[in-house]
């Protein structure tokens, strides 16, 4: 095994034709994917999309969803088969198939990992070819290599024989990148692969990606996170509909630019906050403690009133919504609705008191993915459904296509499982089903994590509708932009307690960035 990219490597492809330099008589490129074109029924997924990627770059790959990334990264990976087009791995041409790929030194590392948790790292790391010695599984030697990709990653203390499904989500990320160099990648695809990490794990995670760039490997990022792509990428590409519209240096890049070429719209209203009028105080928290996170939270809100919450991880903003819904105890302090003192010992009563919650992680709490959008949106509002005793199938079905008419929800029916839809509809599903209950306090965590920016621009629009209409929004979100442009006024935590507000047209980035890891005022 050796760092990709090493001095004498000889380059690999699949079977095929050979070109061994470009017209010009310099060496061609690492990848080269020319008209490509994929079609499923009714579908035309990628329209002759063509790039360019050399040894020690980093090109991100941005759009929306659909708009053909995850087409474009399969038939690189052999996954699909492309109908029309090339694609050439230092100029010789590859061969079809996933192994091919495989054997040409591309490895793509998806969203949802690919280990098997009650393996070993060292098993996971040479899954179907681990070394062997007189006939037998040479361990000794698979630890030593394992060991040696294990160190290009920063995970040196991880144990080859550990399992692997007793490391952490941050390690098990960094094991699918020491998987990709065991196997000798040279292409190294990540599909959003910071969704489920925290900010220190990211910055691992960017260390790791530059010390691979630099030693040689060419390297594809896909993120919704634009600040990841300025952070990480030396160009981006950006695909709409199945074609490339832009592939630019990022210099050449802004963020305005790359958003608009994205989503194809003029995005000076991508955050349609708008002043509105407020009503009456609806949720008052004085002193409200959760052991052992949440500390301290004091704060009031209106009706139609939208409220940012910020801070670092760990601050207790999610603390603070679950104890507001009812999912967590109380252990000091007090909550009123509407003046009136309110105990809540689950989220069935909190919604039953006019307060929802919608969970951070949606596949996890906020969805039953095997589910249809029908049965998730009737999940809170079984109790105004049944007749007789019995749910009506009728009343079921007419409050999902209401609720999916209003939030847009992109689906052939409200009968498709809930997990074929994309993220962002699965987001508007969350919504549909909470705004469904009629609720005088609604309390978002993370919103628009791992959507699309044409989907958060839908998911804006919808809360700024959900406060016009009455409701008091409780917002918590990790990214600056979305809380200084969606939010009427932003509390900030620090170590389980609240410990700054600030009104909007006040509010700034180093405001709340300074609260949040210091815990005081600049």
């Amino acid at each position: 095994m050796h760092a990709p990219g090493r001095a004498g490597e000889t380059p690999r492809a699949g079977a095929g034709t050979s070109a061994s330099a470009d017209a010009t008589g310099s060496a061609p490129p690492l990848l080269r994917m020319s008209g490509i074109v994929k079609s499923f029924p009714g579908v035309k997924a990628l329209r002759g999309v063509s790039l360019v990627l050399h040894a020690g770059h980093v090109m991100a790959i941005v759009g929306e969803n659909g708009a053909g990334k995850s087409s474009l990264i399969k038939t690189l990976s052999g996954a699909y088969e492309p109908d029309e087009g090339t694609i050439e791995i230092d100029g010789q041409r590859l061969a079809r198939g996933t192994q091919a790929a495989i054997d040409a030194g591309v490895a793509v590392i998806y969203q949802e990992l690919s280990l098997v948790n009650d393996m070993s790292v060292a098993e996971n790391l040479f899954l179907g070819r681990m070394p062997r010695r007189h006939g037998f599984v040479d361990h000794r030697r698979a630890n030593a290599m394992a060991r040696e990709a294990l160190a290009q990653v920063g995970l040196e203390g991880v144990s080859p024989a550990m399992r692997v499904g007793d490391l952490p989500l941050n390690k098990r990320q960094l094991v699918e990148v020491a998987k990709a160099l065991a196997r000798d990648a040279r292409i190294l695809v990540m599909d959003e692969p910071t969704a489920a990490l925290q900010h220190h794990d990211i910055e691992h995670l960017y260390a790791v990606v530059r010390r691979l760039r630099a030693a040689g490997m060419g390297i594809i990022f896909i993120s919704h996170h634009l600040e990841e792509v300025f952070e990480l990428a030396d160009s981006a590409v950006v695909m709409r509909d199945g074609a490339t519209v832009g592939a630019r240096p990022m210099h050449e890049w802004n963020e305005p630019a790359l958003v608009q070429a994205m989503v194809a719209r003029n995005l000076d209203s991508f955050y349609p906050w708008e002043a509105r009028p407020y009503g009456e105080v609806v949720l008052e928290a004085r002193n409200v403690a959760s052991a052992p996170v949440l500390r301290d939270a004091s704060f009031s809100i209106r009706a139609g009133e939208i409220v940012g919450i910020g801070g670092i991880a760990g601050a207790g903003r999610t603390e603070l919504l679950k104890t507001l819904c009812g999912a967590l105890p109380l252990s000091g302090g007090e909550l009123r609705l509407r003046g009136q003192r309110l105990t809540l010992r689950s989220p069935a009563q909190g919604m039953r008191a006019g307060i929802v919650y919608t969970a951070e992680d949606r596949k996890l709490e906020g969805l039953v993915l095997d589910a249809s959008i029908e049965e998730n949106i009737a999940l809170s509002n079984l109790r105004s459904l049944v007749r007789g005793g019995f749910v009506s199938a009728a009343r079921k079905r007419k409050l999902a296509r209401e609720a999916s008419e209003r939030f847009a929800v992109r689906a052939p029916s409200v009968m498709e499982l809930t997990g074929n839809l994309s993220g962002g509809n699965q987001q508007k599903v969350i919504l549909g089903r909470a705004s469904a209950t009629s609720p005088a306090v609604i309390l978002l965590d993370e919103p628009t994590r791992g959507i699309d920016v044409g989907a958060k621009t839908e998911i804006y629009a919808h809360i700024v509708q959900m406060a016009r209409a009455g409701a008091a929004v409780l917002l918590v979100s990790s990214e600056l932009p979305e809380l200084l442009g969606m939010s009427d006024r932003v509390l900030v935590m620090y170590r389980g307690s609240i410990v700054g507000e600030v009104a909007r047209e006040r509010a700034n980035s180093e405001t709340i960035i300074q609260w949040a890891t210091t815990g005081v005022a600049a």
